[in-house]
């Protein structure tokens, strides 16, 4: 005896379609997103490999000018300098590698790794000239995939962006490029998360994480700035950018300057916040 037929359709599950999709293959990138996003709703990926993967495909239609350091943000060497004027400022920045110019930041003649500056703590002879490895010049309309290709091919860390006229129009890391596929890279000098998030480093400066509520920083820098729009320092900070910053960008809320230390394509994620002049009180007497 024939069995009955069903009296309702069978519905497709969402490995079937996922499986039908992939042998469709999507048609373009906004396809293959919403079919990444299906996936992550149905929990067949985490946030962080779906964050990722977006990561890789914003990568590949990104250019250098859309990441690069501004020149005027370089953190350089001058090749004049002897090497006791320029320690400090290599310890306190605690970059790897430095661009190095030679009389002004349109002239790089090289790039200085922090390491080699050991041999000159050695006592040998040290000449900064025989030092310097060979900079890598990009224009700023390199793709970003092919650039990391690049970096992965040569083993190089940076290069120097110039622009259509043949000057320097900023600089790139790897690092920044990576930053933009998984987010920001934290290294030894980045916050712990388990730190408190207001850190005195020197008198009148403090390292501030971005999450940090505006009402805790008042009460630690004796400010005033209003919560009612914004609920943490950094969403008061990037919308008084009116961007999203970049790292070493600077800005001045009321009596602070404010520099951005870390921050990736996504959010800002710690500050340096230091009296531009002294916050007057008023003292009852």
């Amino acid at each position: 005896m024939a069995s009955e037929p069903e009296k309702f359709p069978h519905k497709p599950s969402f490995l079937e379609r996922l499986s039908h999709l992939l042998l469709r293959e999507p048609e373009d990138r906004e396809q293959l997103v919403a079919l990444l996003h299906s996936a992550y709703e149905n929990h067949l990926m985490d946030g962080d490999s779906l964050a990722m993967i977006e990561g890789v495909l914003q990568v590949s239609e990104m250019q250098v000018r859309d990441i690069m350091i501004p020149r005027s943000q370089m953190d350089v060497i001058d090749i004049a300098q002897p090497p006791d004027s320029f320690l400090p400022f290599v310890i306190e920045t605690a970059h790897s590698r430095f661009p190095v110019i030679e009389d002004n930041k349109n002239e790089v003649v090289g790039i200085l790794l922090a390491k080699d500056l050991l041999r000159f703590y050695a006592g040998e002879e040290f000449d900064l000239r025989d030092m310097l490895r060979p900079a890598v010049f990009i224009p700023e309309s390199k793709r970003l995939n092919v650039l990391l290709k690049e970096f992965r091919s040569n083993r190089n860390h940076i290069a120097i962006v110039v622009d259509e006229y043949g000057g320097v129009a900023g600089m790139v890391t790897i690092e920044d490029v990576l930053e933009q596929i998984v987010g920001d890279i934290d290294d030894e000098y980045d916050y712990d998360e388990d730190e408190d998030n207001i850190i005195q480093q020197t008198t009148g400066q403090y390292r501030v994480k971005a999450l940090t509520e505006i009402a805790e920083l008042n009460d630690a820098l004796g400010t005033q700035f209003s919560d009612e729009e914004f609920s943490t320092f950094g969403g008061l900070v990037v919308n008084r950018f009116g961007h999203l910053p970049k790292r070493g960008e600077q800005i001045q809320l009321d009596h602070l300057k404010v520099t951005v230390v870390r921050a990736d394509s996504r959010r800002v994620h710690a500050l340096l916040v230091e009296q531009a002049e002294p916050i007057q009180h008023n003292v009852e007497t």
